[in-house]
């Protein structure tokens, strides 16, 4: 498996692997123009995050979103993973341990503080994988209120 920074020429299958995303972890119909948009915006501004893809033979099989969250307490930046799909084929073959190794790496390097990210309170497979990884659930619980179109 190779692992890439994403480019505009992907924004097909991350419109496609988000859109799966939300169906298949919240029951969310996601609108795909504006999912588009979203995405593409991505790559008009890079304080917006990056998108990184693991390819096998030469397939985009999986991807995930890095946005970065300053933290005046550690005078450093969280690097949050977000937007994480895997295809169902891939799913427990090395694809997201492979992005996610990467991504870590990445941040260590850059000085992040360290990683986040979120995950449904149901997903228990996402969590096992976390965990496995590293990663321990935080003890803060996330609120928000959203806007309209939000």
């Amino acid at each position: 498996m190779q692992i890439r920074d994403a480019t505009p020429a992907d924004v097909d299958v991350l419109v496609a692997f988000n859109a799966a995303m939300a169906e298949e972890t919240e029951g969310l119909a996601l609108d795909r123009a504006r999912l588009r948009e979203g995405v593409a915006a991505v790559f008009a501004d890079a304080r917006r995050g990056r998108y990184r893809v693991v390819e096998d033979d030469g397939e985009v099989v999986g991807a995930l979103l890095v946005t970065y969250e300053w933290s005046d307490w550690r005078n450093a930046e969280w690097w949050w993973i977000q937007s994480v799909y895997v295809r169902p084929t891939h799913r427990g073959r090395g694809a997201f341990s492979a992005l996610y190794a990467d991504v870590e790496a990445a941040a260590r390097d850059a000085g992040a503080c360290g990683l986040r990210l979120y995950v449904e309170q149901h997903n228990t497979r996402a969590q096992r994988t976390y965990q496995r990884l590293g990663m321990s659930a935080s003890h803060y619980a996330m609120y928000e209120r959203a806007f309209a179109g939000g």
